[in-house]
């Protein structure tokens, strides 16, 4: 009987149909040997981007009645946190409190948190969210914010190699994280000029040709973090669940030991970052070439007004671009062989 590799709480949304919040989160977890519980925060029909969905958000007190009874049972006892998307304030200050039992409970705990607030300079929560996911920073070992919600938990527009800084440092030093992984960032012109020289994209390449990741992480509570970074090509159309996955992947393949003999051994955050961009990287891969056998009617390039007046056209193209998880889930496993993107040093991050 192969053995576990231990238990994780999954907190985050649940969908009926496709893979998006814990649908893209949990079946990966339990490829890759964890057992997961989880606790749904909303329970939809799909997710939002279908235009069309409805279904059900669990309130605060829903919640902590479910953390209250799994802890009477004795059923809390997760080696491992994930966090995701939470609906509201009351609901957000609720899985809060719950990670911060159980950070006190057992200091080793190893909590991911994905701050899900928005994406492309818009919310997706209600504004009063913003602090209550400030407070939770400290308990996070991990956290896999995307670049906008970097910008609004730090209050920081990154522009330039020195607006990064600043918000890394606030990071670390203001909210105390250890780790931190920035995903699928969109790269400008100016950010891949910066990155280390063997993971610059073409010179020619087009600001959004490429997305990178960057991951930061500071151990010793003082100084500077140690930051590694790579691109990759960006595959065209819209996906969803991607970061759900990603930060699934993070979690999974995090070890406190570094990994490899002497000056090969890839640090434990650089190491998981680079397996979860390059499994997700080939999910995506394998998803678009998918989608791009579906009949044409269920593949046509996004048209608001068409979308408007006719849904299904919408509809049917969400459905077409659903993460093919049950067919990636040789990538997920790794067995199946796949580009493996490591993160480069980024040596002079904090000196350039």
């Amino acid at each position: 009987m192969a053995k576990g590799k231990g238990r994780i709480l999954s907190i985050q949304s649940h969908v009926a149909y496709g893979y998006v919040g814990g649908k893209a989160a949990v079946f990966p977890l339990q490829c890759l040997g964890y057992d997961v519980d989880v606790v749904n925060t909303v329970n939809f029909s799909n997710h939002s981007g279908y235009g069309r969905f409805g279904g059900s958000r669990a309130s605060a007190g829903e919640l902590e009645q479910i953390f209250s009874i799994m802890e009477q049972n004795e059923l809390l006892q997760p080696e491992r946190l994930l966090t995701g998307y939470v609906p509201g304030a009351e609901a957000t200050a609720a899985v809060t409190a719950l990670a911060k039992k159980l950070r006190e409970r057992n200091p080793e705990l190893i909590y991911l948190l994905d701050p899900v607030l928005g994406d492309s300079g818009r919310l997706y929560v209600a504004p009063e969210v913003v602090p209550i996911y400030r407070a939770a920073l400290p308990l996070a070992t991990i956290i896999t914010p995307n670049w906008f919600e970097v910008e609004v938990l730090t209050e920081t527009k990154m522009v330039d190699q020195a607006s990064l800084r600043q918000a890394l440092r606030k990071l670390h030093d203001t909210y105390c994280v250890p780790h931190v992984v920035i995903s699928s960032i969109p790269l400008k012109h100016w950010l891949g000029a910066l990155l280390p020289p063997r993971v610059r994209p073409p010179a020619d390449a087009a600001d959004g040709d490429f997305l990178a990741c960057i991951a930061s992480s500071r151990l010793d509570g003082a100084g500077t973090s140690a930051v590694y970074a790579n691109s990759f090509p960006c595959l065209p159309g819209y996906f969803s669940g991607v970061g759900d996955l990603f930060s699934a992947l993070v979690l999974a393949h995090f070890e406190h030991a570094a990994q490899g003999n002497g000056e090969g051994a890839e640090p434990p955050l650089a190491r998981a970052a680079a397996l979860a961009v390059s499994k997700t990287h080939a999910m995506l891969t394998l998803t678009h070439e998918a989608a791009l056998t579906l009949p044409e009617d269920e593949r046509q390039a996004t048209d608001e007004e068409l979308d408007a007046r006719e849904p299904m056209r919408k509809i049917r193209r969400m459905r077409g671009r659903e993460l093919r998880l049950i067919q990636g889930q040789d990538i997920i496993r790794g067995t199946q062989t796949i580009e493996y993107r490591q993160l480069e040093p980024w040596t002079d991050f904090w000196t350039a």
